[in-house]
C-alpha cells in the first residue's frame, strides 16, 4: 500500500523538490502551503507522515505541530521538520514542540528518503 506524505511547505522550490523527490521514490504526496493548510489537510487526510516546514506564513510549523499533536486523531502521526534553523538549541526547541526529527535545509536528497523510510518503518 503506498504511503501518503503531507508535505507542509511555503518556498515553491523546495516544495517542488520535496514532491518529486518522494513521488519518484513511490510515495503518494498531499501539500500545503502554511501552517493552517497543513493541520487541516492532517486532520482531514490522516496522512503516514508529515514534512513540516518551521517558518511559514498564517502559522508556524512548531504551532501547527503542537496543534496535532494535541489532537487525539493526529498526535501519532510522525512529523519530521525542516528548518533553515540549524542555530544551538533549535533541536531542542523542534523536539519540545513535538517533531519526532528534524533535518537542516538544504535538504539533502538520501537522508530526506532515509529519514522517511526510517521513521515509516518504526514510527519514530
Amino acid at each position: 500500500m503506498t504511503k501518503l506524505i503531507l508535505i507542509v511547505e511555503d518556498e515553491p522550490r523546495n516544495l517542488t523538490l520535496l514532491r518529486d523527490l518522494l513521488q519518484v521514490s513511490g510515495y503518494k504526496t498531499i501539500e500545503a502551503t502554511d501552517g493552517e493548510q497543513g493541520v487541516e489537510l492532517a486532520k482531514s487526510n490522516k496522512p503516514d507522515l508529515i514534512l513540516m516546514d518551521v517558518q511559514m506564513p498564517k502559522m508556524d510549523g512548531l504551532e501547527a505541530t503542537r496543534i496535532l499533536k494535541a489532537d487525539a486523531n493526529t498526535k501519532n502521526i510522525p512529523i519530521i521538520c525542516i528548518t533553515s534553523s540549524a542555530m544551538k538549541g533549535d533541536r531542542e526547541k523542534i523536539i519540545q514542540a513535538g517533531c519526532d526529527d528534524y533535518m537542516s535545509k538544504p535538504v539533502d536528497i538520501n537522508e530526506v528518503l532515509n529519514k522517511v523510510a526510517e521513521m515509516l518503518e518504526t514510527g519514530k
